[in-house]
Parts: C-alpha cells; sequence; structure tokens
C-alpha cells in the first residue's frame, strides 16, 4: 500500500486501519466449513443426514458438544454502549472491535466466534434477548457495555444461564492489571496489603480490578478512589453500591490530594488526568498503570522525567507493559470450554493472574519495563490454560 506524503502518524495510523479492515475481503473474520463438494457431502451436511444428530441432540441435549461447534463457540455480545474510549457510539459502530475480538479468539486460543451487535439499551431486553441466544453458544463474552448496567446485566445472565458468561472489560482488564501490580510490587519491594493506591475512575473495569485487587491483599484503608467529581469518601450521598464499598474517610478531595504521599496509581479514567507535578508527591519508585485508551492518563516519558525510578504501564502496544485483556481472556475460555465449567469462577480468574505474574516473572526481561508477557509470547497458551484448568 502506498502511503499519501506528508501525513501524520495518526494519518498514517488511521489510512493503514482503514485499509486493513476493507482489503480482501470486508472486516476481520470469515466462516469456514468441512467440504460440501458433492452430492454425496451434501447428503450427509443436509438433508436427509443432518436429521441424524437433531434427533441425537433432541434426547440427549449434552450431545450438541459432540455434533455442532457449540463446544469451540463464542458469542462476543455488546449493544456499543461504552466502546473503548469512544463512548456511546452504537451497536452498528462496535462490530469492528468485536470481529477483532473474534479474531483473537481464533489466533491466540483455537476458539471460533461470532460477533453479535444488539441494538437495545433497555438491560432487561438486552439480557432477554441474550438468554435467547445461548444454546448456540458453549459461552458469552460481553463487550463494552456501560456502568452500572453491565454490572446487573452480566450477574442476571450469569443466574440464568448454563455456560460461562464473562465481562471482559471488567474481570479481563482486573486480571492483567492484577497480575501487572503483583510483579510491580515484587520489584519495588512492596507488598499488597501494605501498598497506599490511588485509582482514578470508578466505572465497570475500575470497580473490577479494586474488587481483584482486594482478593490478592489490598485494604480499602489504604486505597483512594476518584471519579469525575473527586475522592469517593464517606460522606459522599450520590455513590453507587458499587461504589460505596471503596468510599473512606478522608479529608482528601481532588486527585491531586489523593496522589500526594500515594506509592501507587491506576488510571482507568481519560487522557491527562495525571500531572507531572502530581507525580512529584508520591512517594519513590513509584508504580503507575495510566490504562485510558488510545491516550493514557500520563504518557510514560513525562513520568519517567520527574521519576525515572518508575514503574510505568499502559494500554497501549507502542510502550513496555501494555497492560491488554488478550492476555487472558482466550485462555480462560479455553479453559472453560475444555472442562466443560458452567461459569468462569474467581479461583479460575485469580489462577490467570498468578499464570500471567509467573510468566513473566520467569522471563530474562523480567523488570521495570517487562511486568507482564508480551502479547505474542508463545509460552502464554502452555502457561496459562492448564493452570486456569486446574482452578476449574
Amino acid at each position: 500500500m502506498t502511503l499519501p506524503v506528508n501525513q501524520t502518524p495518526a494519518e498514517i495510523l488511521k489510512t493503514r486501519a482503514l485499509a486493513y479492515h476493507a482489503d480482501g475481503f470486508a472486516g476481520k473474520i470469515a466462516i469456514t466449513s468441512k467440504p460440501v463438494a458433492t452430492a454425496d457431502d451434501l447428503s450427509l451436511a443436509y438433508s436427509p443426514g443432518v436429521a441424524e444428530p437433531c434427533l441425537v441432540i433432541a434426547e440427549e441435549p449434552e450431545a450438541a458438544y459432540t455434533y455442532t461447534n457449540k463446544a469451540n463457540l463464542v458469542a462476543v455480545i455488546s449493544n456499543g454502549s461504552a466502546v473503548l474510549g469512544l463512548g456511546n457510539i452504537g451497536a452498528l459502530a462496535s462490530k469492528p472491535v468485536m470481529e477483532g475480538k473474534a479474531a483473537l479468539f481464533k489466533r491466540f486460543a483455537g476458539i471460533d466466534s461470532y460477533d453479535i451487535e444488539i441494538d437495545e439499551a433497555d438491560p432487561e431486553k438486552l439480557i432477554n434477548i441474550i438468554a435467547a441466544l445461548h444454546p448456540t453458544f458453549g459461552a458469552i463474552n460481553l463487550e463494552d457495555i456501560k456502568a452500572p448496567e453491565c454490572f446487573y446485566i452480566e450477574r442476571e445472565l450469569k443466574k440464568r444461564l448454563p455456560i460461562p458468561v464473562f465481562h471482559d472489560d471488567q474481570h479481563g482488564t482486573a486480571i492483567v492489571v492484577v497480575a501487572g501490580m503483583l510483579n510491580a510490587l515484587k520489584l519495588t519491594g512492596r507488598s499488597m496489603d501494605s501498598v497506599k493506591l490511588v485509582v482514578n475512575g470508578a466505572g465497570a473495569a475500575a470497580i473490577a480490578c479494586l474488587n481483584m485487587l482486594q482478593a490478592f491483599g489490598l485494604k480499602p484503608s489504604n486505597t483512594l478512589v476518584v471519579d469525575s467529581k473527586g475522592v469517593i469518601h464517606a460522606d459522599r450521598k450520590d455513590l453507587s453500591e458499587e461504589k460505596r464499598a471503596w468510599a473512606v474517610h478522608t479529608d482528601k478531595r481532588s486527585l491531586a490530594d489523593a496522589v500526594n504521599g500515594a506509592q501507587a496509581f491506576l488510571g482507568l479514567s481519560a487522557p491527562k488526568q495525571l500531572t507531572q507535578d502530581m507525580v512529584k508527591t508520591m512517594q519513590a519508585k513509584p508504580i503507575i498503570f495510566g490504562l485510558a485508551n488510545p491516550e493514557p492518563e500520563i504518557r510514560p516519558e513525562l513520568v519517567y522525567e520527574v521519576a525515572p525510578d518508575a514503574i510505568v504501564a499502559t494500554g497501549r502496544s507502542d510502550y513496555p507493559n501494555q497492560i491488554n485483556n488478550a492476555l487472558c481472556f482466550p485462555y480462560l475460555f479455553r479453559a472453560a470450554l475444555d472442562t466443560r465449567a458452567p461459569a468462569i469462577s474467581e479461583a479460575m480468574k485469580q489462577a490467570c493472574c498468578r499464570a500471567i505474574a509467573a510468566l513473566a516473572a520467569d522471563s530474562p526481561n523480567f523488570g521495570a519495563q517487562y511486568v507482564v508477557p508480551n502479547l505474542l509470547d508463545e509460552r502464554l497458551y502452555g502457561a496459562l490454560v492448564p493452570a486456569i484448568k486446574v482452578a476449574v
């Protein structure tokens, strides 16, 4: 592809990305099938032969895992209400992301998936639609559904359905964040139960990260959470149930107040929220995970100018320490499908955290610039899937 001259890096990326999605065949995924080349193939694949597995499945539903692709098929479902950092752009505009998720399932874990974009904002209706679709699939991956509805939608679907339901924006993010944080704490000589952490953002991903960090020892008394209205403190009357669990008694009110004296910062909010002046007020060897995407809360180079000893992570692939859900979700679903797990349990998530952290720690590259594995690390499948299966 010939690129126009004098384009900025952002313009070059836009041109190349649009060409990638349009060239060859439109989009990123396609369906393959067993051969249907002869009359005999047709008689087996469709009428009359197809009636035989139908009758077996009607008699014994578990046979669907033998005679259909249910055992290796995941639904990637969104209503487009919270797409990446783009916001509520709608179901149709979310389709490239959902197709991308399907492509990653196939690339990293050999899992087939269909992207399903549902034009429905009402949580109850969305729950009913997804529940009605579930016989097709071995598991369901919810994606890019806004908070607080996403908490309720996932919770209700998990109650109703006999297959795993997993909101990756919540739990996938949390798993990789915790893995990276475990290694960053190890490298800076800190522990989870004593680290002074500030979390900027209180949406679905942030709440999931907090809950999983707590499961690994984080103390709410050492944690300050900041949303768009300031520090979440015990005197606030505008808090959801999820936020209220992290309200503390404090006289700190702003992000700058909260960061002063902190040892670690986790951003799941918006671009350019953390300034160099704020970083200067943190303790030595600060841990800074700025995960707003594509523009983080602070760029790594700005952190290093004022804190050269920092450990910095972002959600971007052009910096070290990319916190990316693709480090976990393909392998979690592979383990769940292979074991016919009815749900992805907390034990499975925690096993995945530990396996990711251990894989990075066992690498010769382990250090401040390598607290999580590279997405293309060929060891991921072999290290993560067996570890998760043990926890099923």
